[in-house]
């Protein structure tokens, strides 16, 4: 074994510590700082789940070093296909379809930002290591070593163990490789959603929620994405003042947001801000939301005929840095590239999804679902003591399965050999995909605890 080979592997040492440095430096622009981190930084060193949702970069320089030991089986092209590329449990939930055009919710990715053409198991192995680290953040919480990001009394709570962790991920695998069997069968099974949650079921709740947020639901006006962002005011609809959330702009940068993005919407500008602190892995990439809206804007009655449409820088996809020549696809500019593995990804796109290039960078234009909700580690692994504590993490991680399934078979829709390749993998494969994604999780708890002695100057 070469020297440094064992530290590297378990996330500890100088060599791993600059591997942190060089990734984090490079990705955001600013290294770990005891001195002036990065809110980010400070985000990622709390938790190890929290450190996984930013550190996309870091899993594929581990799998480029082929830290992670995923069976070559699964790096050959039948099982290659359009990847979410940041897959882990937040990374799902709830959305109207065609964006904010339609009133049909399902259960789906929800992020495209670092997606590609990859193989699936990379997918596959970063949602199996988010759910031994979520069922670890419930166990932290309640030994007081992590603090919930809701305001959670734990009294009476209990949270899942390794072994419901790793049942969860069985139940993944199997909903994932049921999934691919069915669409090798029946290709128009493709065209499948998630929109049924059986009695008892951990996604019920949140279905029926997101259902009220839709258009026409009984709590759009208050609940939805859209009404939760703008005001209705005596010069018309605008966005609500939050200076945590949302930045005015001078008239002349307002003028030329507008300008600039105004062909890529429906409708009239009716206001626009700067979007503040947006997303665990968006450090130092410009963010503006306009609101979008008959120009006659008359009233409450009018409400269902507006959205929020997202402006935002496009970097290039976390995996393309350490697999730039994978395959032609991903020469795409960065902002096209999401477009177009959005797309394809989804059963009905976005009606407002497009790339544009402004000030020489490239920028993604995109609706805001009226109705988007998710689930949080919280609600999945604290848990009333007496509960089933594997129930909900098992549920959640099989719908999961079946909805990256179908998202991964759309990624080419002439034949049905990767849903054939991908489901014979498996069955032969799964267990190895179920240990590396434990072993990722083991890597970025070290990780987390290094990073968080880098910022406290140690």
């Amino acid at each position: 074994m070469a020297a440094g080979t064992k530290e590297d592997a378990t996330g500890s040492g100088p060599r791993r510590e600059a591997i942190l440095h060089r990734e984090l430096e490079r990705v955001d622009g600013h290294p770990p700082d005891p001195a002036a981190p990065l809110a980010k930084h400070r985000k990622m060193a709390a938790n190890p789940f929290r450190f996984l949702r930013g550190a996309a970069q870091i899993y594929y320089a581990d799998m480029k070093a082929g830290r992670i030991a995923i069976p070559p089986v699964f790096a050959s092209p039948p099982h290659r296909t359009l990847v979410m590329g940041d897959c882990h449990l937040s990374n799902f939930g709830f959305m109207t379809e065609e964006g904010s055009h339609s009133r049909r919710v399902i259960f789906a990715p929800n992020d495209f930002d670092d997606a590609c053409v990859g193989p699936a198991a990379w997918d596959l192995v970063r949602f199996i290591a988010s759910l031994f680290l979520a069922a670890g953040y419930g166990r932290g919480i309640l030994e007081g070593r992590f603090r919930s990001n809701e305001a959670t009394d734990t009294a009476g709570l209990a949270a899942p163990d390794d072994g419901d962790a790793e049942a969860a991920a069985r139940a993944f695998l199997e909903a994932y490789r049921r999934t691919c069997q069915a669409v090798a069968a029946d290709p128009e099974r493709r065209q499948d959603a998630l929109q049924k949650f059986g009695k008892g079921h951990c996604l019920r709740k949140p279905y029926k929620k997101a259902r009220r947020r839709a258009a026409g639901g009984r709590d759009f006006a208050r609940k939805s994405a859209l009404g939760k962002a703008v005001e209705i005011t005596a010069d018309g609809l605008r966005f609500r003042d939050r200076p945590d959330r949302y930045r005015r702009l001078d008239a002349a940068t307002g003028s030329k947001v507008r300008a600039a993005f105004r062909p890529y919407v429906d409708d009239a500008v009716l206001d626009v801000v700067a979007r503040l602190d947006a997303g665990t892995g968006s450090v130092g990439m410009e963010r503006y939301y306009l609101l979008v809206g008959p120009e006659d804007f008359a009233g409450p009655e009018d409400l269902p005929l507006c959205h929020v449409v997202e402006v935002k820088q496009q970097r290039a996809a976390a995996p393309l840095f350490h697999f730039p020549d994978l395959d032609p696809v991903n020469g795409m500019n960065p902002a096209h590239l999401t477009v177009d593995c959005q797309r394809r990804m989804q059963r009905r796109p976005d009606l407002v999804l497009d790339e544009v290039v402004w000030q020489d960078r490239h920028w993604l234009v995109r609706s805001r679902h009226h109705a988007r909700v998710s689930l949080d580690p919280e609600d999945l692994c604290l848990l009333p003591a007496q509960q089933d504590l594997s129930a909900p993490l098992r549920h959640y991680a099989a719908a999961c399965g079946q909805a990256l399934a179908l998202a991964h078979a759309r990624g080419d829709r002439r034949s049905t050999r990767f849903e054939s390749a991908m489901a014979r993998a498996l069955k032969a494969q799964g267990a190895a995909l179920i240990a590396a994604g434990r072993a990722q999780a083991r890597r970025s708890e070290a990780d987390c605890d290094l990073l968080r002695a880098m910022l406290d100057g140690n």
